[in-house]
């Protein structure tokens, strides 16, 4: 089960929160520069109560200040704190005296510039108690469905009835997106900074639960709670809430921005993806692919299909719609039998009838004509449908033909119920008017052909993993498994006997074998049979190759004892510090028809990430690998096995006999019980080769590092 918001921050706490998200009064604490704040929330049309705090002034610009918190008329929902780092818990302090709801810090100079600023966050916090507060460092919210603006500067955002809610840990990206014409519904926009109380988990919780809200995006440096959002994700996927993401941060100077840019942890860039990909989170690549994914979701919603019917003004836009489609594994149904008779009807002989369709320009300009060829695309139902459309410059006296077409594109697309979108292969030939008219119709006006394509192939993506993940009714196993930290000491390296046997307790198959002495090496190569290999075993060499401290295919007792005298020299001349008076005899296996390797390790915050790949000697040299976090499924590991470049080779590639996947995906997860069980404790983890056979699957290399 996934925690709730109380249950993780308390009743009084999600009570607070609810209360600076939508509130019914609200003040501002500040110099002059805040006076401005109240009338742009009376021009947004903010109903409730709003109040100033200034101890200097009787009055700003006509509005009246209280001189303190406590002379307040009543204790606020929300507050906007505009006061220096030091003062701001003082405020704080009081506002949760008077029983305020919440408080936006908006200075900056706490966690993000070190220890000193800390320690000045953590005070921020014991005087906050359970009020919610967003920052420090951040620069505010806006409320569109209220009206409600607690915000330093002007916003350009409208006030809408629904749309999406917006979360970001940059002041200057919330700042540019309010300002946006690209006509994105914004229910609510959040600048997070700091993340100290209310982290982005904690609001994706309290949108999941607003009917108005269609989706969310998130854009983010790191998070400081991966458990929290993978639960907060995963109700919003059961809602039906879709999560669009762009994650900073993914260069390596990327990352060393956002490390001094916020205090936020930015992490791997592999594991963000194995994160966004178990959740359905989708993931953009800047921020116009973020507001047009967002723009399509909340307008238009998700495709129940990932087919497409596409109409083109030209031959060349409807080429290039085929070829982005195709990229993006669109779907685009031939045109059928009743669509092909309409089409005659009204295109002229040489027009070719196909799908994306050039629709030429015999029908421009007719509304019965345009509306006919709509339905004939249109009517087979398709998951989604789009109409590329450029509009000229107004003065050339050519945009009411386009009007006719669009409206009747979006006529048609409700009346066979798809999911609608208008795309301009240039941003900049999308009118605001027609963008407001579209949208009013349910139809996203999508800008640039290329994000336009992106966003539909994204949630059609998106509307496919939900629908897998509830057929799988496997949404409890969706959050990423809470792992020790690594704090308790010096790990302990096991070497390969303890570690084969400790992971063969939780169903690892591995060759029949014995730990003896030098001595006894050859008699107990005679009692598992021929042919053997031989190993020395210590936790001290964790690389035996390189110590030439393995032998493979040994037939005979003498090849034996040969060779552990051998491998004893060799061991001595490259660690001499190393004993070798335990020798691994093992059972040869069959030749392979490839090598995999399945290694856990555990990732600061994340838990613990299993990855699979080439093994062998392919590990460095062809770096093919996936990574999913714990817990996995079944299903996960087998379609990440698939999915590798060497996944053909596992099927049975030009003729070659396929390898027993149903046994190496036992073998997985066999190894992804024991990391489980041993959350607390395990480090890392590295089975390399596990061997795929025509008929099984052995693992005959394996080491753990454990926790002291």
């Amino acid at each position: 089960m996934t925690s709730t918001p109380a249950a993780r921050g308390g009743a009084a706490a999600s009570a607070n929160l609810r209360r600076l998200l939508d509130p019914a009064s609200i003040a501002f604490v500040g110099g002059r520069a805040i006076a401005g704040a109240v009338q742009r929330c009376r021009d947004f049309g903010f109903a409730g109560d709003i109040w100033l705090v200034n101890p200097v002034h009787a009055e700003i610009d006509g509005v009246r200040c209280h001189a303190s918190v406590a002379d307040l008329p009543a204790a606020p929902d929300a507050v906007f704190v505009a006061v220096p780092a030091r003062q701001a818990i003082d405020v704080v302090r009081a506002l949760a005296a008077r029983g305020a709801g919440g408080a936006i810090v908006y200075a900056s100079g706490f966690s993000e510039t070190g220890e000193d600023g800390a320690a000045l966050q953590d005070a921020l916090l014991n005087a906050a108690g359970d009020m919610a507060v967003l920052g420090p460092n951040c620069y505010g919210l806006i409320n569109g469905l209220i009206g409600c603006a607690l915000w330093p500067v002007a916003h350009g955002a409208p006030r809408v009835g629904s749309g999406v809610a917006v979360i970001t840990q940059s002041g200057n990206l919330a700042y540019n997106l309010s300002m946006s014409t690209r006509g994105v519904p914004f229910a609510y926009l959040a600048s997070v900074g700091n993340q100290a109380s209310v982290d982005i988990a904690r609001l994706i919780d309290a949108f999941v639960d607003d009917s108005r809200i269609r989706a969310i995006g998130v854009h983010l440096e790191g998070l400081k709670d991966v458990r929290a959002f993978s639960e907060a994700a995963t109700r919003a996927l059961a809602r039906g809430v879709p999560i669009v993401a762009l994650k900073s941060g993914t260069s390596t100077l990327g990352a060393q921005l956002a490390l001094s840019h916020t205090s936020s942890l930015a992490g791997s860039d592999t594991l963000y993806d194995a994160l966004f990909r178990r959740l359905g989170v989708i993931r953009a690549k800047d921020p116009v692919g973020l507001v047009e994914t967002l723009k399509l979701l909340a307008i238009g919603g998700v495709p129940a299909r990932r087919t497409l019917a596409a109409l083109a003004t030209s031959g060349g836009d409807a080429g290039l719609v085929a070829d982005l489609g195709e990229a993006r594994a669109i779907d685009f149904p031939p045109v059928g039998d009743a669509g092909r008779d309409a089409l005659r009807a009204v295109l002229p002989p040489y027009a070719t009838i196909a799908n994306p369709l050039d629709f030429t320009t015999t029908p421009w300009g007719n509304a019965d004509a345009m509306r006919a060829c709509c339905d004939a695309l249109l009517a087979a139902r398709p998951g989604a449908a789009a109409m590329i459309l450029d509009y000229p410059q107004e003065a050339t006296g050519e945009r009411p033909a386009c009007d006719i077409a669009a409206q009747a594109f979006a006529a048609s697309a409700r009346q066979h119920g798809v999911v609608g979108a208008v795309i301009s292969v240039f941003p900049d030939l999308t009118p605001p008017d027609h963008a407001a008219r579209m949208a009013a119709a349910g139809i996203a006006p999508l800008q640039g052909l290329a994000e336009g394509i992106d966003a539909l192939g994204a949630a059609m993506t998106y509307g496919d993993t939900r629908r897998r993940l509830l057929d799988a009714d496997c949404m409890s196993t969706l959050p990423v498994l809470r792992a020790g930290d690594g704090r308790h000491g010096t790990p302990t390296l096991h070497d390969e006997w303890a570690s084969k046997r400790m992971l063969a307790e939780y169903g690892l198959a591995v060759p029949r074998a014995e730990c003896v002495s030098r001595s006894e090496a050859p008699a107990a190569a005679e009692r598992l049979g021929f042919p053997v290999c031989v190993k020395v075993v210590s936790d001290q060499l964790p690389h035996k190759t390189e110590a030439g401290a393995v032998a493979l295919k040994l037939t005979s007792a003498e090849a034996v004892a040969q060779a552990v005298e051998r491998m004893a020299a060799q061991v001595a001349r490259y660690a001499p510090h190393v004993t070798v008076d335990r020798i691994l005899v093992e059972r040869m296996a069959d030749a392979p028809l490839l090598e995999l390797i399945v290694g856990v390790k555990r990732e600061p915050n994340f838990g613990l990430a299993l990855v699979l790949g080439a093994g062998g000697v392919l590990v460095e040299l062809i770096r093919d690998t996936a990574t999913l976090l714990l817990p996995v499924r079944e299903a996960d590991v087998r379609d990440a096995l698939l999915g590798l470049k060497l996944g053909p080779l596992l099927t049975g590639y030009r003729g070659r006999p396929a390898a027993d996947l149903d046994a190496i995906v036992a073998n997985v997860m066999s190894i992804a019980r024991f990391a489980e069980a041993h959350a607390d404790t395990l480090v890392e983890l590295d089975v390399n080769p596990l061997l795929a056979l025509e008929r099984g699957s052995v693992a005959v290399d394996a080491l753990i590092r454990l926790d002291a």
